[in-house]
């Protein structure tokens, strides 16, 4: 239950997000159904809106599948650095654990982590009622998106921003956490302005996860 607790607030801006999802989602032909089986399958906001802005007929397929490969590659790097905090987990438990780790159940885990313990009560308290609230609010944004015909009138493409500086704020630690957040948004910034793509997303995590590597003293 502390789980669960501690990612409402994170619930704030779940909400408009999966709306303008949704919205966007059937904007594209897709139904509710349709829409809560993506969000069900892939559970990763950012590929399935750079998905959704790819998707027309016929559908390119294998660009699709590259590129949001190329995105979730973060994953990688944040389910190695949460693997330390996992030895309460069995066999079953980690593989599912991982399948749920969005961006906010991550940060959450990682800074329960730093304080403690991280437990799969506490993890799965806060990852359960994240995922099946994505699905939900994407497969209702689908049928709200006819009435909202320009999400972005009314904020709701701030939201994605939004949540994000909440989990900076969240993961600040003073001085220690400069370098990362620096490292990562300049590298991201420049990819962003000079390769084409999504190589920003990556280059901008390695970035950020090697400043973190460099600037932290070894124990003595």
């Amino acid at each position: 239950m502390l789980g669960l607790w501690h990612i409402l607030p994170l619930e704030v801006g779940l909400v408009p997000f999966g709306l303008l999802m949704g919205a966007l989602a059937a904007q594209k032909g897709f139904g509710p159904v349709e829409m809560m089986l993506m969000s069900g399958t892939v559970f990763a906001g950012a590929s399935q809106f750079v998905a959704l802005d790819m998707w027309r007929d016929p559908i390119p397929m294998l660009t699709i599948v590259a590129t949001t490969a190329m995105i979730n590659l973060r994953h990688v790097m944040m389910g190695a650095a949460m693997q330390p905090a996992m030895g309460r987990f069995n066999r079953f438990q980690a593989p599912l654990a991982l399948f749920l780790m969005a961006d906010e159940i991550w940060a959450m885990a990682m800074r329960r982590a730093g304080r403690g313990r991280l437990t799969p009560a506490y993890y799965f308290g806060l990852a359960t009622f994240f995922y099946l609230s994505w699905v939900f609010w994407t497969g209702l944004g689908t049928v709200v998106g006819a009435i909202i015909r320009d999400p972005a009138r009314y904020g709701f493409d701030f939201a994605f921003t939004a949540v994000f500086l909440i989990l900076i704020v969240g993961l600040w630690r003073g001085r220690r956490s400069i370098a990362p957040l620096a490292a990562s948004a300049i590298v991201a910034l420049a990819a962003h302005a000079w390769l084409p793509g999504v190589w920003y997303i990556v280059l901008g995590g390695a970035a950020g996860v090697l400043a973190a590597a460099l600037s932290t003293p070894e124990p003595s």
